[in-house]
């Protein structure tokens, strides 16, 4: 089974060198600008596995929200979460599409959690091709809980969680008034077959939905870096396969929240109910299109 440490092991050394060597995440630092001299590097790793047919689908409707965003409206991207590669693949392919597709892409904003920068410096550093806000996420301060026997070691790591969380929602404010489409994975992790609630929706995407004005669902259908059971980041397994990202219509965020309001009342955690409602919508994309994803081969 070849991995990127094992089968592109040149590549990681030329990307590791283009990236700055300090990774620990500060207050300071959370909006980290992507680097673009890192992407030939991925796009070579990519363009080797990706099959004929992977493509965009619903690219019209990516534009008419890139179109909200330039008059200054606040657009949000919810993207299905099923590896490392997933925005890696769409700005690739988003790239391919020309000099638009091209603009597009580099006004995406991810938001990524502290762990893509602190595990592994191989990591860190396919990371940082893209533009990216770090947040501190809920999920990790739990891990650090169990982690940390030392009280006072504990306490100090989760002031440092609230100052980053702090500074990346300043940092989100100004990304999203200044043309920037920012794409959150709405599950919070990746998706673990093995493990069905990993692909549930975090309650905390309730909250971007309401702050923002525009919101576009991206489905995903196929993978070429497969998770590793038994491994971490770095010995994930790559593949060939056909990927299709689908990108739905122009979401109006007030209008979808009333939409919702009334299927949601009698639900005592509504927060969580709009979440579900998204990921629901995100799975039936996902069905669909994997339902004609090799009709044509």
């Amino acid at each position: 089974m070849d991995t990127i440490k094992s089968k592109y092991a040149h590549l990681v050394g030329e990307i590791v060198a283009h990236v700055p060597k300090e990774a620990r995440v500060s207050e300071l630092d959370v909006y980290q600008e992507g680097i673009s001299q890192i992407l030939p590097f991925i796009d070579a790793i990519i363009a080797d596995h990706l099959e004929d047919g992977s493509r965009i689908e619903g690219l019209d409707n990516l534009k008419n929200l890139y179109e909200h965003a330039k008059n200054g409206e606040s657009t949000l991207l919810l993207m299905e979460h099923y590896s490392n590669f997933d925005l890696p693949v769409f700005h690739y392919l988003l790239r391919k599409e020309g000099d638009e597709g091209k603009q597009i892409a580099s006004n995406l904003v991810a938001i990524a959690g502290i762990k893509l920068n602190e595990e592994n410096p191989a990591v860190n550093a396919f990371t940082r091709a893209y533009t990216r806000i770090v947040i501190y996420p809920s999920r990790s301060m739990q891990i650090i809980r169990e982690r940390l026997t030392d009280p006072i070691e504990l306490y100090q790591e989760m002031k440092r969680s609230i100052s980053i969380n702090r500074a990346a929602m300043r940092a989100l404010d100004r990304a999203r008034h200044n043309g920037k489409m920012i794409l959150v994975f709405p599950a919070g992790t990746r998706y673990r077959p093995w493990d069905p609630s990993s692909k549930r929706g975090v309650r905390e995407i309730a909250s971007y939905v309401k702050s923002f004005s525009k919101f576009g669902l991206i489905s995903i259908n196929g993978n070429i870096l497969r998770l590793n059971p038994s491994g971490a980041m770095e010995d994930d397994i790559l593949q060939k396969d056909r990927v299709i990202y689908n990108i739905s219509p122009v979401h109006d965020n007030r209008e979808f929240l009333n939409s919702v309001r009334y299927d949601l009342r009698f639900f005592e955690d509504k927060k969580q109910a709009i979440v579900d409602t998204i990921m629901d919508l995100l799975e039936d994309m996902h069905y669909e299109v994997e339902n004609r994803r090799f009709i044509d081969r």
